[in-house]
């Protein structure tokens, strides 16, 4: 079986790291499995689906390093729609529903003081032709409901099957649809809710796993009973567990809360965002991957917790850092020519400085720094800056190399007497302006004597 995958979101906001929990997990198991992955635009809602949002959630996975083989939108696929709703109809598997909002409400609080589950009554299915008539006279348009399958000949008796599944991450799944309200497929305007356009497509598409949150599980026994009843086989399940945030609070693309257009923003690697986002909330270790190959080798979808994952941005601080300390210049370089560190002391400059940054665009600073001194001159007290005079006295001449901070220290410990934090903190401080940073042996060949000596108090 060749493995199609799709990530199907609705352009209605930017996408968040919760969103692109989904979209990674079914891009790496098609890459473990030489599959296809397919973007599909759920963007039946003309209203709030616009395609700014569209073409921002496509930046935003190509930026995490996802690059779909086929773009779909729902918009332009009505007409494959509409046929699958004739489809049902003529099975008489669809039915027309004139109920109002507050009619269907009552009669769920009337199910319930009965002690009955407050699910729809299938009322619509005795209607008479003077009803149907009446209600269209008052100008009331239908509602399509879905005829969910029972076990008996009688569609209004409440018995009906439990649809059963193997899931790719949860195992065996079953869903009892006598507790649930045949699904609405078309509303009154015309437009259709989510179920019907995505198993149609699911279909249309030849998706062969459909991998997705479990706040989809109930979703998945209507939709299996959907694909029977349009005649096709229905895909292999996987409902991932969700993420939230630290706090425990669900996560929304309208919110924008951790979206990755934010993330990206912050100055945050697309591969600390695919780590905390893969492997949060599975038995795997959380650590920063470098690159997809990798990732998607620790990738086991049946790895994953059954509970939700919270999403510290905390960690996300502790990958970056750990994936720009180990960076390479090759991948580097690029980026770096950006922020204006080119030149033959680009290489040795990042390799003396990235074992500092919180972010890459951090680099910019210590490149600054090396070039112009320090930002602010830093206040030294007599003491200090006597020591400092007698120790620049000392600079080793030219040629320069790597041996050159230990040689000098060790001619200003031996005419000074200073050794430790009071030798090394002042020497910092008239280099750089700052108390911590990248190791002065690597950034000395970097100043060079002239620059070294432009630094003198």
């Amino acid at each position: 079986m060749t493995v199609s995958v799709r990530f199907a979101p609705s352009p209605t906001g930017r996408i968040h790291i919760g969103n692109a929990r989904t979209a990674l997990f079914n891009w790496l198991f098609a890459m473990n499995n030489k599959g296809r992955f397919i973007q599909r635009f759920d963007d039946t809602d003309v209203a709030r689906s616009t395609q700014e949002f569209s073409d921002a959630i496509l930046y935003d996975l190509h930026w995490l390093g996802i690059f779909p083989d086929a773009t779909e939108y729902q918009s332009r696929r009505f007409e494959i729609y509409d046929a699958a709703m004739e489809k049902l109809k003529a099975a008489h598997l669809l039915y027309a529903c004139y109920e109002t909002p507050e009619e269907l409400d009552l009669r769920r609080k009337v199910r319930r003081t009965r002690g009955l589950p407050p699910v729809y009554g299938r009322e619509a299915l005795t209607l008479t032709p003077e009803q149907i008539a009446e209600y269209q006279s008052d100008g009331r348009r239908p509602h399509w409901r879905f005829l969910l399958p029972n076990f008996t000949s009688d569609p209004l008796q409440p018995e009906r099957t439990e649809i059963h599944w193997s899931d790719l991450v949860r195992g065996e799944e079953t869903v009892d649809l006598a507790s649930l309200s045949d699904p609405v497929l078309m509303r009154e305007d015309g437009t259709y809710l989510y179920t019907l356009p995505s198993v149609v497509d699911d279909i249309e598409m030849g998706v062969s796993h459909v991998i997705r949150g479990d706040d989809h599980v109930t979703n998945t026994g209507v939709q299996i009973a959907l694909f029977q009843a349009l005649g096709a086989e229905p895909p292999v399940f996987g409902h991932h567990n969700l993420l939230t945030t630290a706090s425990g609070e669900g996560l929304s693309k309208r919110s924008g809360a951790l979206s990755i257009e934010s993330l990206r923003e912050t100055g945050i690697e697309p591969m600390a965002v695919a780590s905390l986002a893969v492997l949060v909330g599975t038995s795997e270790n959380v650590v920063a991957v470098p690159d997809m190959t990798e990732l998607a080798r620790r990738f086991d979808p049946a790895a994953t917790s059954k509970s939700a994952a919270k999403f510290d941005p905390d960690e996300l601080f502790v990958l970056n850092r750990t994936l720009l300390h180990h960076m390479p210049f090759s991948d580097a370089r690029d980026r770096l020519i950006v922020l204006g560190i080119s030149g033959e002391q680009a290489e040795p400059f990042w390799l003396a400085v990235r074992g500092n940054l919180d972010r890459l665009a951090d680099a910019a600073i210590w490149w600054r720094t090396l070039r112009d001194g320090p930002q602010e001159q830093p206040d030294f007290s007599d003491v200090d800056r006597d020591f400092l005079r007698q120790a620049f006295d000392l600079l080793p001449e030219d040629p320069w190399n790597g041996s050159v901070w230990k040689e000098w220290t060790g001619r200003i410990r031996e005419a000074t007497g200073r050794k430790g934090k009071a030798l090394f903190m002042p020497l910092r401080l008239a280099l750089t302006g700052q108390p911590s940073g990248p190791e002065l042996a690597d950034l000395l060949p970097l100043l060079g004597r002239e620059g070294t000596l432009a630094r003198r108090p």
